[in-house]
């Protein structure tokens, strides 16, 4: 009985749209108006779809789009950091550097795997490890600051100190020529952080940008990190400045793990001393 009912409606349905399309027809076919008014009701229903499929086939194409993105920005950053390079090497005398290496720098583009934000001591999962050149202390990078630490590699992954961690400061310098000091998070929002031990003779003004200062063995100079908000001085001697950070920790995906090929060297210096 059941299946003789779904028969029944279905040749009803069938009948109901046979005649509709006949009774379209004959309107259009009966008059310009009519004809232009169906035409306009056809074109935005095939407008519609359209519309929607575009959209469905661009959100699809926008993580390969984001890759590329990604993949161009690293590639900018390397030539840059490179022309930089070739050009202090011209005038110390020394020739062009290999691929991806700038400097005392060399540059990998990697992807985040997975990433913690809500803790004190959040950390970062990128998808390399020491099979693509990573190796531990390395730093982390993007075109918006440093991000974080390697703290340790396997063949595939790397483990990252966050920026966003108590355990961690960056060597930050106001403006390209300004005081250097040490910059944390501090500890409460996802954009602020504090620069402190600035000397108070020291002059500065709200929205002046804070770069990386390049005396760390991890992190190469003037790389962007945030713009200067308050300050205050502490102990009547040095100011703490809040900073407003550039990068978007919730919003990370695509990095630059920046490996300084002399740190070990370096390293060697400090234990002896």
């Amino acid at each position: 009985m059941q299946k003789s009912n779904v028969i029944y409606h279905l040749i009803n349905a069938a009948i109901f749209i046979i005649l509709e399309v006949a009774a379209l027809n004959m309107l259009r076919n009966n008059g310009t108006l009519q004809n232009v008014w169906i035409s306009k009701g056809a074109h935005a229903v095939m407008g519609t779809f359209w519309g929607g499929s575009q959209n469905v086939k661009q959100y699809f194409s926008l993580k390969k789009r984001n890759e590329a993105l990604a993949q161009d920005n690293h590639d900018l950053r390397v030539r840059l950091a490179e022309l930089e390079a070739i050009l202090g090497d011209e005038k110390a005398g020394k020739g062009t550097p290999e691929d991806g290496v700038a400097g005392e720098f060399r540059y990998i583009p990697a992807t985040i795997v997975k990433i913690s934000n809500n803790t004190q001591h959040n950390y970062i999962i990128i998808g390399k490890g020491s099979e693509d050149g990573i190796t531990k202390g390395s730093g982390v990078i993007t075109g918006k600051g440093a991000i974080g630490v390697i703290d340790a590699v396997s063949g595939n992954y790397s483990y990252a100190r966050s920026f966003k961690n108590h355990e961690m400061n960056i060597s930050a310098r106001l403006g390209k020529e300004g005081a250097v000091g040490p910059m944390s998070w501090d500890g409460h929002s996802s954009a602020g952080a504090v620069l402190k031990e600035i000397p108070h003779h020291v002059e500065f003004q709200p929205g002046d940008t804070v770069y990386t200062s390049g005396y760390s063995s991890i992190f190469p100079p003037d790389i962007p990190l945030g713009t200067v908000g308050e300050a205050k001085i502490v102990n009547g001697a040095t100011y703490e400045i809040k900073v407003t950070l550039f990068e978007d920790y919730g919003a990370l995906r695509y990095v630059t793990i920046v490996d300084n090929l002399g740190k070990e060297e370096i390293k060697a210096l400090e234990e002896e001393e």
